[in-house]
């Protein structure tokens, strides 16, 4: 294994501050591990949208991860664009959302939603019934919407799909 991929396997333990159970790996908002020949780490990550006050942990969580494995010269870089996008969800991620009580993203399948009136269907991540209602477009955080699960009544966040 090249340390290219141990950086990579490290920092698959370092979690997403707002969602814990997610990696910043599930999440895809770790880009780039660049190893240096003078052995300078260089990482670079992208936020889930500008402004993400979570970036700031991240980044101070990247380096205490790698500094706690004797990497002594470490880095983080913000990269903007490409904008990051709900598509770099890794399937792992959105199971686990699902699993934490976050509707994953759902996939417009062509269609525009929301812009123009059509809201996705969304699954309770509980009970996995579709029919549900959107409460408000602003959950705890940006990145989701608030809705309301019809069948047991639950209320959750859906994780919004930004493309």
């Amino acid at each position: 294994m090249t340390t290219e991929e141990k950086i990579w396997k490290l920092l698959e333990e370092v979690s997403d501050p707002e969602i814990p159970v997610l990696s910043i790996l599930d999440l895809g908002v770790l880009r780039q591990v660049q190893v240096q020949e003078d052995g300078r780490v260089q990482v670079t990550i992208t936020p889930t949208y500008s402004g993400c006050p979570a970036m700031n942990t991240i980044a101070a969580d990247v380096k205490l991860k790698l500094l706690s494995k004797g990497f002594n010269n470490v880095a983080v870089d913000l990269q903007l664009s490409p904008a990051w996008t709900t598509d770099w969800l890794t399937p792992e991620g959105k199971r686990k959302l699902e699993e934490y009580g976050i509707a994953p993203p759902v996939e417009p399948n062509g269609d525009i939603h929301a812009l123009f009136g059509r809201d996705p269907v969304v699954r309770c991540p509980r009970c996995h019934s579709e029919n549900t209602k959107l409460i408000s477009q602003f959950g705890s955080t940006s990145c989701k919407a608030h809705y309301q699960c019809e069948a047991c009544l639950e209320p959750f966040d859906y994780f919004k799909c930004l493309k």
